[in-house]
């Protein structure tokens, strides 16, 4: 008899969300000295946001990542202005933004048909330049995705975070028993009864030491930087990788995804912040669910206890503890889907009193008299 060997499937290079490009600019045109004629600019290159292109089809599109705009059209002696070079325009998936090799922000795509100057086609021949037409501008740019999203799902791997995307949403995450079932992000819709739509992106699961590249990483946390509300989860039976890695509580497993967060990021930890406590079907889950509430309770003095590798060095502020099932109780899950909503309304409000652009942090939030008590005395629907 044959032994059946389960294979984890392959996610190394799985999914691409940034892509390094050279790109050239179209030449100018000659000018015309005899005649005074001005020659033809070159063409620019553009990104521009497009709905359904990713990435990995960019990279497709060109295997050389190489990319020349048109030249102008020189001046001619029946013709003494030359015609301008045609502008490149390449597609790309909403939410990229592009740098330079040297770190400069060339700008962000967002919304369909945004476009972006990436490349500068060169002037044409005229008497300033001796009619000579000038070289387009050439370096390489980065193009980063960053996925735009109100929420972003954060947790270990199999924490249920799949899940709870695919109750709350019609998103189709893959979900089964090995570790990284989410390979590459994935954005579902909330639709309520009036209409109303809020994206939530699921991440792929990060694992300790994430920040030392181990796992997947997490260069993916890139993907909650411009989410409003995070949606942290952990089972409430904790986490345990493999057989050789140790058994961490729901606790211990909020704590490293406070410290990953924090060496990727310590501005995120500004965000508003929900911790969901899932798998509350499990046998036993209502005692842990406890020594979780008084865990956090203490604060600190529980961290101070935790071995120093494990201690973040600032505490991420929760708004709300709420203990769910995704996978066995639906009111739990419509309870999540009424609470993100309000937090978001109360986002949406402050946001409209701020300045434009102006993040809303954890201290806005807990500024304003309607936001939710504190975590411990506030926790939301408590399962058994």
């Amino acid at each position: 008899m044959k032994k059946v060997v389960k294979t984890i499937p392959r996610f190394r290079n799985y999914f691409i969300d940034t892509l390094r490009l050279y790109l050239k600019g179209g030449p100018g045109g000659a000018g015309h000295p005899k005649y005074g004629g001005l020659g033809g600019s070159g063409g620019n290159i553009y990104i521009e946001a497009k709905p359904g292109i990713t990435l990995k089809s960019v990279q497709r599109n060109q295997t050389s990542q190489r990319y020349t705009a048109d030249p102008g059209k020189p001046s001619q002696q029946f013709a003494l202005i030359g015609k301008g070079g045609a502008d490149l325009v390449l597609p790309v998936p909403p939410g990229v933004v592009a740098t330079t090799d040297v770190g400069t922000e060339l700008g962000e795509s967002n919304k369909e048909g945004e476009r972006v100057l990436v490349a500068h086609g060169g002037e044409g021949g005229s008497p300033t330049n001796g009619f000579l037409g000038q070289a387009g501008q050439q370096h390489h740019v980065k193009l980063v995705l960053k996925t735009i999203a109100d929420i972003g799902l954060v947790g270990f791997p199999n924490a249920g975070k799949s899940t709870l995307l695919k109750a709350v949403s019609r998103a189709k995450p893959k979900i089964a028993s090995y570790p990284f079932t989410t390979l590459r992000p994935k954005v579902g819709v909330i639709e309520y009864p009036d209409k109303r739509m809020i994206s939530m992106a699921d991440l792929p699961g990060l694992v300790e030491g994430a920040h030392e590249n181990k796992g997947l990483g997490h260069s993916f946390l890139r993907h909650i930087e411009r989410t409003k509300l995070l949606l942290l989860v952990v089972a409430v039976n904790g986490f345990k990788l493999n057989t050789k890695s140790v058994h961490r509580s729901a606790m211990e497993s909020l704590l490293l995804l406070n410290k990953e967060l924090e060496l990727y990021d310590p501005m995120l930890l500004s965000k508003p912040a929900i911790l969901l406590v899932n798998k509350m079907d499990l046998k036993g889950s209502s005692k842990l669910y406890d020594e979780l509430l008084e865990s956090v309770a203490k604060g600190q003095e529980y961290v101070s206890s935790l071995p120093e590798e494990m201690r973040p060095n600032k505490l991420i502020h929760l708004h709300e503890i709420v203990g769910i099932s995704a996978k066995a109780n639906e009111e739990s899950v419509q309870h999540v889907k009424d609470r993100v909503r309000l937090v978001l309304d109360l986002i949406a409000d402050m946001e409209d009193t701020q300045e434009s652009g102006a993040l809303v942090t954890y201290d806005d939030f807990n500024s304003d008299a309607r936001v939710f008590q504190s975590a411990v005395t506030e926790h939301g629907t408590k399962l058994t």
